[in-house]
């Protein structure tokens, strides 16, 4: 028989653990010393506890612990169990590789600071151009909350205009307004350049639209659009430092869009006055 101190410290767990299982039912010891209250447990509830400490590792509440230990779980409610869990971790992990791409832009937008070479913004008219084009809400206009909405409208857009017969001419064009509702919400529209007339394209969501003139400043980012915050800063110190104004939304021309979007190279046209 083991001590309660003996038996925690074969266990990699604190006796004050082992007192909170005994608590709730989960781990009660082989027997209590009546005389001194001592707990006692017993070699063979090592197995039990190992078993107690892996379950909870894997994210699952002593509750449930409990029940899988107890057989009260049966084997495909038990696999039901660990698939949710596998889907809760895969969500962390994308959620937590999302934030650390956000984490390095903004740490190279402060290493950046400072730095701003002139020839990297180029002040031009922007030509009137025709897309088509499919809209979609973002919650905000934040590369975290633009990326999912995006992404999709390029996904549907492309099969409905080889569907409906149409052939892009140029590159795809992405441009924002702030939503009716307010709140910060964006509109987001997702279009490619075409030759086709301007309205609906068939009985599909995508219109054709044409887009007018505007003097814009422009600057070329390198690499996925998630990581596009030092390349914004860039630009927008640019235009403090030389006297404009932004008066919109940068406007995103796909020059290169390899399936490695690392290799991105899309430039900025932001819409600007004299300030």
């Amino acid at each position: 028989m083991f001590t309660i101190g003996d038996f925690a410290r074969y266990g990699r767990v604190s006796p004050r653990m082992l007192r909170h299982y005994d608590a709730i039912g989960l781990l009660t010891p082989d027997r209590t010393d009546p005389a001194t209250g001592y707990r006692l447990y017993g070699a063979a509830q090592l197995a039990r506890l190992n078993r107690i400490i892996a379950l909870k590792d894997l994210g699952f509440t002593l509750q449930q612990v409990g029940a899988v230990l107890d057989e009260r779980v049966g084997p495909e409610e038990l696999r039901g169990m660990l698939r949710l869990r596998r889907a809760e971790l895969a969500e962390a992990v994308a959620a937590a590789s999302a934030r650390l791409t956000r984490v390095e832009a903004r740490l190279r937008s402060i290493e950046s600071e400072g730095h701003m070479p002139a020839d990297d913004v180029v002040i031009k008219t922007v030509p009137a151009v025709r897309v088509a084009e499919l809209t979609g809400t973002a919650a905000s206009f934040q590369p975290q909350d633009i990326g999912p909405v995006i992404g999709p409208l390029y996904d549907r857009l492309l099969p409905l205009l080889e569907g409906a017969g149409l052939r892009p001419t140029g590159p795809g064009i992405a441009r924002y307004e702030d939503a009716p509702e307010g709140g910060g919400a964006i509109v987001v529209h997702a279009g490619v350049t075409v030759s086709a007339p301007v309205g609906p394209v068939g009985d599909t969501e995508v219109r054709v639209v044409e887009l007018p003139p505007f003097e814009a400043a422009t600057i070329v980012h390198r690499g996925a659009m998630d990581d596009v915050l030092s390349t914004t800063h860039t630009l927008a110190r640019w235009l403090d430092a030389n006297g404009y104004r932004s008066t919109g939304y940068s406007r995103e021309v796909n020059l290169e869009c390899p399936p490695d979007q690392g290799s991105w190279v899309t430039e900025l046209q932001e819409p600007v006055a004299k300030a």
